[in-house]
């Protein structure tokens, strides 16, 4: 029998892309696999995903098997044998320009709340989402049961989020403030019950080994940055290297959520790769610059944040805030104060860093299940192991 274990590994994917179900190859850089792939014909590269795309059938994948049988470990992702759904194609808002004209005046009215940009931005998607439903109807007649039926005839349809519903919400209660002739009452509009959702955090072993298969060195700092200091996404790509302290091992976030400064521990293990990364790639004003020298975008960590967990054999749903969590859960098990911990993270409410309280397992690991105690008060006391009872043939 062919030994596998030593053949670089090949990912297939079902993914939607171009608005078509395409099949995806990801793979280590190679030149021969490349050039097998390419004399296939009717592949091309996607820089987004970051891998080789073909139109999705079970012929191409008969095809690409036959081809590299010899060559590569295949690895089939869940997606190919799930139904692939693709994106509507999203219609133009019709907004007269009158109402356009208001939305304007909304967003400076937002602005001039010292809104940040990033609510700014999803606030008017919401209010202009609301204005093309509105069509010709006057802003004056507007009432509570006009905002229920958006929900019920949009929300609903387009399996919107809990989150996404409390943000419109919240748009529509600023609105009615800023418009007072709409007959939108803001003290009866309800928002929605949070989700109580546990994050995903990740092991100890499975972040260690993510920045392993992270083999580019500057995605690697980017994640270990990320995870090192529990940060949010927005506050890596705004991290500039002036509030990066080597000497002091100290990291300042400027201006975070809620318009908050906080001071940071820099790993003392994550030195090295800093200095490292910062010879290699010289960025001049952030952390981590795009090309041009800019900032560089939350989709290229996301994307290649995706890929690390494949090749790391991570099957959890894993974004870049789950590193924030992981490292929130881990410092509560190792000991550290919660009071300490809602510092780090920057947190406006100790209620909000209580949920780590949840996940953390430094204590459940103690409480032993009642099926280890049953078997324990019934086991020889000459026998070594009780669970040897469960395990054997019967």
């Amino acid at each position: 029998m062919k030994n596998t274990t030593k053949l670089p590994s090949l990912l297939l994917k079902k993914v939607t892309h171009r608005n078509q179900v395409q099949l995806l190859l990801v793979f280590y850089y190679s030149n021969y696999l490349k050039d097998k792939i390419k004399s296939i014909g009717g592949y091309s590269w996607s820089k987004t995903l970051r891998g080789w795309y073909t139109p999705f059938s079970a012929e191409n994948i008969q095809i690409i098997k036959d081809v590299l049988k010899d060559d590569v470990r295949f690895q089939i992702d869940a997606s190919i044998y799930k139904d692939a759904a693709l994106k509507p194609i999203r219609q133009e808002r019709v907004i007269s320009e009158e109402n356009k004209e208001i939305i304007r005046l909304y967003v400076k009215y937002l602005k001039g709340k010292c809104y940040s940009e990033s609510t700014v931005k999803t606030y008017f998607t919401f209010i202009a989402d609301f204005f093309d439903y509105l069509k010709d109807t006057p802003l004056e007649t507007v009432t509570n049961r006009t905002v229920e039926k958006f929900i019920e005839d949009v929300f609903i349809p387009r399996k919107y989020s809990v989150s996404s519903h409390r943000q419109f919400i919240s748009a529509v209660k600023l609105f009615s403030a800023f418009y007072p002739e709409c007959k939108i009452e803001e003290i009866k509009l309800q928002r929605p019950k949070k989700d109580k959702i546990l994050p995903t955090v990740l092991s100890k072993e499975e972040i260690i080994d993510l920045l392993r298969c992270t083999k580019n060195l500057k995605h690697r700092a980017i994640l270990a940055m990320i995870y090192s200091a529990g940060l949010r996404i927005s506050e890596l790509l705004n991290l500039k290297l002036r509030h990066i302290d080597i000497d002091r091992r100290q990291i300042i976030v400027k201006n975070s959520k809620g318009r908050r400064d906080r001071n940071i521990i820099l790993a003392e293990s994550f030195i090295p790769l800093l200095l490292n990364y910062l010879n290699s790639f010289n960025p001049q004003v952030y952390f981590v610059e795009g090309s041009l020298g800019d900032k560089y975008s939350a989709e290229s960590i996301r994307g290649f944040l995706k890929r690390s967990c494949t090749f790391a054999q991570i099957n959890k749903r894993v974004t870049p805030h789950t590193l924030r969590h992981s490292y929130a859960t881990h410092l509560l098990e190792n000991g550290i104060d919660l009071r300490y911990i809602q510092e780090l993270l920057g947190h406006a409410k100790p209620e909000t860093t209580m949920i780590y309280t949840h996940v953390s397992k430094k204590d459940l690991l103690n409480i032993k299940s009642p099926l280890d105690i049953a078997l324990k008060s019934l086991v020889n006391p000459n026998e070594n192991n009780p669970i040897h009872r469960l395990s054997g043939n019967y």
